[in-house]
């Protein structure tokens, strides 16, 4: 079994522990920072072997080489750079000894920090650092490690010129670190998700595991940890600090996270998702005897939970969407329209949702959702119309957003706009181009479709715009996306949903839907992966039923609600509502939600409310 495989095989059944500081426990017998602790390797290699063998002892399944900083642009700075390739190969050597002294299986990685500090950084060309890497990487593989840690990486630039050149130069696996700093940054500036994404393409199946480690301590990193886990499916790997270090003397420190609590966050970081957890700076073997005492036994928490799933999969899962459900658990919510009946009076268009609204509060529903009707002329904002119904009614709203006719500008500028105003739910839609009325020379341009404005979303929540420039702070968008179970071609709206769930959405909605069968196969797409709210609409009579079967398009009327409604006579209206309280009964125990459409006369409302009250209480179904 190669390396790679058996790692992997490990992985499956138990989180990985790696070892702490090398320098850190270098550092407390007596050697000055300010010296080259990896020439030990050369001149001092027992201690060195104590330090490896102190960790194995403690029980770490990974050793890593005292080689951090052992690039030839770094040695020089001690006069060591022709030393390099020896020192490289020294640190393999010492640590492959202590690996196989420890009675059970422990893998030897190679240390690699960037090849330049951050004040070399100016002086030394790109094309220098890959250099140096290429030199070290090369020797620590034919030294004989069993996979390569990049650790430390302040800038994204070298921690992609890193990989390159390591797997340029061997099929090693890859353990890739960043660094970031209190703001939840690394020194360049760039976000986990901004990581993630340079990252896990460039390594490919390299890739072993990625993480954070260094200079955050054990909060920090678990927070940087999770934006990680949001965005991506690979293991995840975390090795904080043990807090920040205290001056003690001129040239002293000493760092005061004890090996409890670090123990203790070391099995939040497992329930966060990572899958390899070791220390960095301050770290001691008391510190991963605690590690490995808390999570050595545990399976890595991504492995119970799933099989692998795209990452804005596992980020909607990981994360639903509090303000939508997490605070009621199941949602009745009013699906209001933007209706052309008073499309030329925008005011007596505004005062009619207000009104449907109102109706929607009094029926008992927990949101409201703002969307325009395809089709109407002049309209107004359904971001706007969303605002009122907050300010107005004190009711959560949902605002559809449409896509079509629209710039990334102009959907950037109109969406940081609604988010400053509070209307932070939105539902992205493609949209149909406004061929007629009183505007028919509007094109039918899209910069974007539903699935491009997800990802735009995305962005702005991790705070950098289309073009990834940054914005002064986060947006907290709670990202949306319609779905159609009653689609013609059914395969491809089931692609359209896996992409929108990959482009990092929070939730989706159906189309109003009139049977079951057809939401039955979709949910097992979804999976449970993120909530789904359906959209009801009660049918008013058999014209309006048999308009929607034979003249809109993906929508289907089973005969049985057709015929009902043909039989009722002057009941159509109330037959309509039944047809919508019984549908709301078959999938109200599968979904997190229930979105009824709101006119004029709320029965419909008030019937599906007191359904789904008594299936709450038992007396019903699921």
């Amino acid at each position: 079994m190669s390396v790679r495989s058996e790692l992997a095989a490990m992985l499956r059944r138990r989180v990985l522990v790696c070892d702490g500081a090398m320098g850190t426990v270098l550092h407390s017998v007596g050697n000055s920072l300010d010296q080259s602790l990896v020439e030990l390797n050369l001149s001092n290699p027992a201690l060195v072997r104590s330090v490896h063998d102190s960790y194995v002892e403690a029980g770490a399944d990974i050793v890593q080489t005292n080689t951090f900083g052992a690039s030839r642009l770094r040695l020089a700075g001690y006069g060591y750079a022709d030393a390099a390739a020896d020192i490289n190969r020294a640190g393999v050597a010492i640590a492959r000894a202590a690996a196989e002294a420890a009675g059970h299986p422990v893998f030897v990685a190679g240390s690699v920090s960037p090849a330049v500090t951050v004040r070399q950084r100016a002086k030394a060309t790109p094309a220098e650092r890959r250099s140096a890497l290429r030199d070290q990487i090369g020797a620590l593989a034919q030294a004989g490690v069993d996979l390569v840690v990049l650790e430390t990486f302040g800038y994204l630039d070298e921690l992609v010129e890193a990989i390159d050149v390591a797997v340029e130069v061997s099929d090693l696996p890859l353990v890739a670190q960043s660094t970031f700093a209190t703001d939840g940054r690394t020194l360049s500036g760039h976000a986990p998700a901004e990581v993630v994404s340079a990252v896990v393409a460039r390594a490919g199946t390299n890739l072993f595991a990625l993480g954070v480690n260094c200079t955050l301590g054990p909060q920090g990193s678990l927070a940087v940890l999770v934006q990680l886990a949001e965005r991506t499916s690979v293991p995840l790997s975390v090795q904080p600090n043990a807090g920040l270090p205290r001056r003690v003397a001129p040239d002293r420190f000493e760092y005061e996270v004890d090996s409890d609590y670090f123990g203790r966050y070391a099995q939040k970081m497992v329930a966060a998702g990572a899958a390899v957890v070791g220390g960095c700076c301050g770290t001691t073997p008391e510190h991963i005897r605690a590690v490995v005492d808390g999570v050595s036994s545990a399976a890595p928490e991504r492995s119970r939970r799933a099989a692998v799933r795209p990452p804005a999969e596992r980020a909607a899962a990981a994360h639903p969407p509090s303000g939508l459900l997490g605070d009621v658990g199941f949602v009745l919510g009013g699906l209001v329209a933007l209706t052309a009946a008073d499309a030329t009076d925008p005011a007596g268009q505004l005062a009619g949702v207000l009104r449907r609204a109102a109706l929607a509060h009094e029926a008992g529903v927990d949101l409201v959702c703002v969307r325009s009707e395809p089709g109407v002329r002049l309209s107004t904002n359904p971001v706007s119309a969303g605002t009122a119904v907050q300010d107005q009614l004190g009711l959560r709203a949902v605002a559809g957003v449409s896509t079509a006719g629209k710039s990334i500008m102009r959907l950037q500028a109109s969406l940081l706009g609604a988010h400053a105003r509070g209307v932070t739910r939105i539902i992205c839609e493609t949209g149909t181009p406004t061929l007629a009325g009183d505007y028919p020379n509007a094109d039918g341009r899209w910069d974007v479709d539903s699935v491009g404005l997800a990802e735009l979303l995305a962005g702005l929540n991790a705070g950098a715009d289309h073009n990834g420039l940054r914005l002064a702070s986060r947006t907290r968008f709670e990202i949306g996306a319609w779905i159609n179970p009653g689609a013609r071609n059914f395969a491809a709206e089931l692609r359209r949903t896996r992409a929108k769930l990959d482009a990092g959405v929070h939730f989706l909605v159906t189309r109003p839907i009139f049977e079951h069968i057809a939401l039955s196969r979709m949910l097992e797409v979804v999976a449970g992966r993120v909530p789904v709210l359906v959209s009801l609409r009660a049918l008013t009579s058999f014209k309006e039923a048999e308009y929607l079967r034979h003249e809109v398009p993906d929508v289907v009327l089973p005969d049985s609600a057709l015929g009902a409604l043909a039989r009722a006579g002057a009941a159509q209206r109330r037959v309509g509502v039944e047809l919508a309280v019984d549908l709301a009964q078959r999938v109200a125990g599968l979904v997190g939600g229930l979105l009824v459409g709101v006119d004029d006369d709320p029965s419909a409302l008030v019937e599906v409310q007191r359904a789904v009250k008594s299936l709450k209480e038992g007396h019903l179904g699921p």
